[in-house]
């Protein structure tokens, strides 16, 4: 069957406009439906960037704005709303990221705030943002006589630079302080109050003075609120899966695996649905390639500062087990990169349990996108290894023997590549301290693998335990189990006798089983044994 390509959203953060040039829309309109009927009027959603919040707040704004022509066939046309059209004053801080001083701050939100002014005037008196912004909303009040809605996007876009720089960072949330202090004084003239970010500061900091914000981000009624949904795949997106497929001479069954390991894994709450990354799978239907599109602009340099600041050790972050005051925890309350990393979207829930009355939390990267880009953005830093010159060289050798199944040359590859490696300046006292554990060479080979764009996880669990690490190819997955005081040969035993291969053998790919051993003297790979 022939299916034409579509126009997709890629960029577009206007529901107006998406709507009017008929741009594919996944229909979420219900939990708008849903967002504008809430108890509190005050609500709070951090998401990862480039998760659609911005659209989410276009579509708010059209909404509240009673353009009820846009949701014409969406699920909101057919629920019960008076679709009146309230004064929306809605504002977007990304512009305002990066500026050097909170004196430049200031003066950037009052640029932000101009353009509302042109409808709602301003009295000469009102030089502050907050004062600005307090008056527009008395006088939006007063012009309609209808309570007003007030969208905040991007609200932490003017101090995630700053995380770093405590003097700075402590003067930049005095001036937002300052923008959002009347908020609870105008709480009687405000029909809704949205704001979204990337991360979660504490109500006693930005949002001192409003004292029963909802924070939506982690609750399962919303956790399909940005993203897509395995159901919204597979039915709404179906044609686009169909058309991508062949381009790639696969079926649409193989397509959307690729698409999973590539896009999917992410979870917002406890019982949520898998949710695929919006940008990235937009991406590829536009551009018909599987890429890695979430990275296009690098790792943002106030995660990796952060990362450093508290000496995080990435290899072990696929697979961590941990409460939701830990990384759900306000970023100015942070004792780890956990809470950033988490809400950045670089982890997600993999799974939950409940322990007496608490929940407790095992975090992972969400798939191969993540795995691959973060890894590559993270090893210049960590360990000083430039990734250009491990893929021009030792990497397309590795690559095209792994493709052919040829693991035998594969790992020839890698005992050349390792037994080359130099120190590093720098890392050289680092690495000789660890040299002695297998968890380097687990951890060398975790870098390389997703370096490579091979998904690996590592200390992966099971019922017979925790498999060093399990390997991810179209073609076969590869269970590798590492020693150093013992053989290959008992590596491979250990697999079997702890039935570490069993979970993949119905995933219809071929399994296969390594045992690895390497050596102290020579620092490399020194024999292995390999079973299908």
């Amino acid at each position: 069957m022939d299916y034409p390509k579509r126009k997709y959203p890629v960029g577009i953060q206007t529901f107006s406009r998406l709507r009017r040039e008929g741009y594919v829309y996944v229909d979420k309109t219900d939990l708008v439906w849903r967002m504008a009927n809430e108890n509190n009027p005050f609500l709070f959603l951090a998401r990862p960037r480039r998760f659609g919040k911005s659209l989410l707040a276009s579509t708010l704004h059209s909404f509240f704005a009673g353009e009820r022509e846009l949701f014409k066939g969406l699920k909101a046309d057919t629920l019960e709303w008076d679709w009146q059209q309230y004064p929306v004053l809605h504002f977007d801080l990304s512009g305002a990221k990066d500026l050097p001083s909170a004196e430049m701050l200031a003066a950037k939100l009052m640029l932000i705030l101009r353009p509302l002014t042109e409808e709602y005037g301003r009295e000469p008196d009102e030089i502050t943002p907050g004062g600005l912004f307090e008056g527009m909303v008395r006088r939006a009040f007063k012009k309609t006589n209808r309570q007003v809605v007030i969208i905040i996007d991007e609200y932490d876009a003017p101090i995630l630079n700053s995380l770093h720089e405590e003097k700075l960072l402590e003067e930049k949330r005095t001036v937002l302080q300052e923008l959002y202090s009347p908020l609870k004084l105008l709480e009687p003239f405000i029909k809704r109050c949205f704001i979204t970010g990337i991360t979660k500061f504490s109500q006693l900091s930005i949002f001192s003075t409003i004292n029963n914000i909802t924070n939506i981000s982690m609750l399962p009624k919303y956790a399909a609120l940005c993203g897509i949904t395995e159901e919204e795949l597979t039915t709404t997106l179906a044609p686009d899966i169909a058309l991508l497929a062949e381009s790639y001479e696969f079926t649409p069954e193989e397509m959307h695996t690729m698409l999973k390991q590539k896009y999917d894994g992410y979870h917002f709450s406890r019982q949520s649905p898998e949710v695929y990354n919006p940008y990235s799978l937009f991406k590829a239907f536009d551009n018909q390639e599987v890429g890695s599109y979430w990275f296009d602009s690098g790792t943002p340099s106030f995660l990796i500062r952060q990362m450093l600041k508290y000496h995080t050790d990435i290899t072990t972050l696929d697979n961590m087990e941990t409460s939701s005051n830990d990384f759900d925890k306000p970023t100015e309350a942070m004792t780890s990169a956990l809470p950033l990393l988490y809400q950045s979207g670089y982890l997600t829930i993999k799974s939950w349990e409940r322990v007496d009355f608490e929940y407790i939390y095992t975090l992972g990267i969400p798939n191969q996108e993540v795995q691959a880009g973060f890894v590559e953005g993270l090893m210049p830093t960590y360990i000083g290894m430039d990734s250009n010159n491990v893929r021009t060289g030792f990497a397309l050798k590795f690559w095209r023997a792994l493709k052919k199944g040829d693991l035998d040359l594969a790992l020839r590859e890698m005992q050349a590549f390792l037994a080359g490696l130099p120190y590093v300046e720098g890392f050289k006292k680092k690495l000789e301290q660890v040299t002695v554990a297998e968890g380097f060479y687990e951890y060398t080979f975790y870098l390389i693998f997703n370096m490579l764009n091979v998904y690996a996880r590592t200390q992966v669990k099971c019922q017979g335990g925790r498999v060093d690490m399990v390997v991810y190819m179209p073609q076969a997955t590869y269970i590798f189990e590492l020693k150093m005081h013992e053989s290959a040969r008992k590596a491979l035993e250990q697999i079997d006798l702890k039935g570490y291969a069993l979970p993949y053998h119905t995933e219809g790919r071929k399994v296969v089983k390594v045992g690895l051993h390497f050596d102290l003297e020579s620092r490399t790979l020194d024999e292995w044994a390999v079973e299908n």
